[in-house]
């Protein structure tokens, strides 16, 4: 890389008798710039006088440099500016460092210590940038540092006045960025934690001698360099770092529902959450962006009246891509395991697409801002208190695709009370460009603030359909992983009481509950494998009511009936029998090859088989415990393993599902396998070798397992 130079240049540096100034000279001298090195020589509060700056031009011409020394307080500006042009004839950069402190706690301030600093530091600042501001002007180029600090940026204890002077600079910078560029002035400002006289006794030993001005320089250095290009910037650098900061604004919002509401203490009160929620908030460059973004939110405001009656319509966009699909699709249960999942977690799969549950999110990005909007007085929404008890979701144009921006349009549909709780009906309509593509609706209940009076029913409600009083027509299962909570809430909904143990408790939970949204997703995808050709395109619609929690690492059985182009479902924890999704169905374009149904727990013809050896384990538990080992069974359907049995036989127990430490041997075969084995009809050797019969672990423990259980039951 070319080295960065500055023949040619006269630079001004204030302050510069040691610390930060110090160095700022000595490099810019280094690299050929003309140096007027400033500095009264004081202590850190502006007493005392010495020579610090004649020995750093000493310091300087040592090195075969070009300096001279300036003695002029900063308050006198001008004569520091004459200095250069008397020496130089002419000024491109000026590094306005020059400070001192004053500090006490603001009720001791006295008057003469604001005076004095606001004086050295921003009227310094204003004296030396306005005597050379015309020279700048008239040669078309500039290059101006402000120092500010972090006291001023977020304040410090005992430093009321240096806090308002180092911001005062910011702000000054910043209009003189705006003023000088088109002359080719740049301004800008730096934030340096350096030691220097000014901290010397405030930092402790080991960190004033870490925070080397030398490691700030190159920053400051840079920044007048006549290749940089950034103007009215705030650097902050430190110990070889540096940063930018700048403000942003919250999206905000309007302080009323209506544009002819008035705003009231009240209101302010209710729409605090999204005046102050800084999700997606926006850096402005200039005043006038702030003014005209203002005034198009205000115009929404009104059109939006105007559109949609009473309803306050919230707007937003949700943009996803491959990653998005195939991380959701993880959070669902989704698995490389099974080939045809494939096409959900692959995106250079032929056939790669988005479940069709997953566009259930883009109505979600609404939930924050709109509902505390729409609660009645006296009432409020947080993520405390809110639950997810109904979600539906319509396609209504083709089946997006797989990387794309959405505009959501979402709204208030209803608001109910159910007595000791409040249910908002929020409806989201789900556009790209001018096109429609879905419908969401999601009944939220907010526990602890109905009671004010509204209905309870609506007619905009889309309704759950109750499944047929019929034994299902199929039966999936599938368990949850201990970290499903976890991997799911990276697909959008950060709620701490899916992965926070105290919020969990505090909620009445013993740890951090799975979403229902992602409940939901597992079943949706057995219902699109059984039924729907495990095409997402399609779903027409998905209606379902949360009844229930689930703990990560608990089985879902979701159980199906088809009916026409609709199937009912509804899903349950197989561990407990509790039912979690209720009154749920997915209706179908087009009805699919249907897969044979996966069996139920009280399906598997190998179930008597393990009551038989368990029986006969107890008759004859020393000829059991002789072998000494713990054998895991899984016994598939479809290729999928739908339960586990294990022989305790270390214990002389069989007992159904894992075993609770590390099976010794582990065989997986299919439950009709599993039958033809202990009829006779097919020998362990044969199912081995033809890959029916899956051992891993202690293979031989299975040859010995074998005698001891023939005589019960030909296993």
């Amino acid at each position: 890389m070319d080295q960065l130079r500055y023949d040619g240049r006269v630079a001004v540096v204030t302050g510069a008798g040691g610390g930060l100034g110090k160095a700022y000279a000595l490099l810019l001298a280094s690299r050929g710039a003309k140096v007027v090195v400033n500095d009264l020589g004081s202590a850190r509060d502006g007493s005392g006088k010495s020579n610090f700056a004649d020995a750093v031009v000493k310091e300087i011409k040592d090195k075969g440099g070009v300096a001279v020394a300036d003695y002029n307080s900063v308050v006198e500006g001008e004569k520091i500016i004459k200095t250069a042009i008397d020496n130089f004839g002419r000024i491109d950069i000026l590094i306005n460092n020059a400070g001192i402190l004053r500090d006490k706690s603001f009720l001791k301030l006295p008057e003469q210590d604001w005076d004095l600093i606001q004086a050295v530091h921003l009227k310094g600042a204003y004296k030396t940038t306005h005597a050379a501001w015309d020279y700048f002007r008239k040669q078309k180029y500039g290059r101006v540092i402000m120092t500010a600090s972090n006291a001023g940026i977020y304040g410090n204890f005992g430093q009321s006045n240096y806090s308002a002077a180092k911001m005062g600079l910011v702000g000054f910078a910043n209009t003189l960025a705006l003023e000088g560029d088109k002359y080719n002035i740049k301004v800008n400002t730096i934030v340096p934690t350096a030691a220097s006289r000014l901290t010397e006794d405030i930092l402790p030993p080991e960190m004033f001698q870490a925070m080397k001005p030398e490691l700030i320089a190159p920053v400051v250095a840079y920044m007048v360099h006549e290749s940089f290009e950034d103007n009215g910037a705030v650097i902050d650098s430190t110990l070889g770092y540096a940063n930018k900061l700048h403000y942003v604004r919250s999206l905000g919002t309007p302080l009323k529902k209506k544009p002819s509401d008035p705003v009231t203490i009240e209101s302010v009160k209710q729409f605090w959450p999204q005046v102050v929620d800084m999700k997606n908030a926006k850096h402005f460059e200039k005043i006038a962006e702030v003014s005209i973004d203002l005034a198009q939110k205000l115009q929404e405001f009104e059109d939006r009246a105007k559109q949609d009656g009473d309803k306050f319509v919230y707007r937003t966009e949700y943009s996803y891509d491959s990653k998005d699909l195939a991380l959701y699709a993880l959070g669902i249960g989704a698995s490389v395991k099974n080939a045809s999942d494939l096409k959900f977690l692959y995106e250079s799969h032929e056939e790669f697409s988005a479940l069709p549950s997953y566009f259930i999110l883009a109505g979600m990005c609404m939930e924050a801002p709109l509902v505390p909007a729409i609660m009645p007085p006296g009432k409020h929404a947080d993520f405390t208190n809110i639950l997810h008890g109904e979600q539906f979701i319509e396609y209504v144009d083709d089946f997006p695709g797989t990387e794309g921006t959405f505009q959501i349009r979402s709204y208030v549909a209803d608001l109910l009370d159910k007595g000791s709780s409040a249910v908002a009906i929020v409806n989201s309509e789900i556009y790209q460009k001018d096109k429609l593509l879905a419908r969401t609706q999601q009944h939220i209940f907010v526990v602890g603030q109905g009671g004010f009076g509204g209905p309870r029913k609506s007619a905009n409600a889309v309704d759950v359909a109750l499944a047929p009083k019929r034994a299902p027509d199929a039966v999936v299962e599938q368990r949850t992983a201990e970290d499903q909570a976890a991997l799911y809430r990276l697909s959008g909904d950060y709620n701490p009481l899916h992965i926070d143990p105290s919020v969990a408790k505090v909620s009445g939970y013993e740890k951090p509950i799975l979403h229902g949204l992602a409940s939901l997703g597992f079943s949706v995808r057995h219902v699109l494998a059984q039924y729907g050709d495990n095409k997402s395109s399609n779903v027409k619609a998905i209606k379902a009511r949360f009844a229930k929690p689930v703990m990560p690492g608990q089985t879902l059985a979701t159980e199906m009936w088809l009916e026409g182009k609709r199937v009912h479902f509804q899903t349950k924890v197989k561990e407990t029998g509790n039912v979690v999704i209720a009154g749920a169905y997915v209706d179908l374009k087009n009805v699919g090859r249907v897969r044979p149904a996966a069996a139920s727990a009280s399906d598997l013809k190998s179930d008597a088989l393990f009551a038989k050896i368990k029986e006969e384990v107890a008759k004859n538990p020393a000829k059991a415990k002789s072998v000494n080992a713990v054998f895991l069974y899984n016994i598939t359907v479809d290729g999928k393993t739908v339960k586990q049995w294990t022989l305790d036989l270390k214990a002389a127990e069989v007992k159904e599902g894992a075993p609770s430490g590390k099976a010794d041997t582990t065989l997986t075969l299919s439950d009709s396998d599993m039958v033809d084995l202990a009829a006779g009809s097919l020998s362990p050797q044969v199912a081995f070798m033809k890959g029916k019969l899956k051992i891993t672990g202690n293979i031989m423990l299975a040859q010995k397992l074998q005698p001891l259980l023939k005589t019960e039951a030909k296993l």
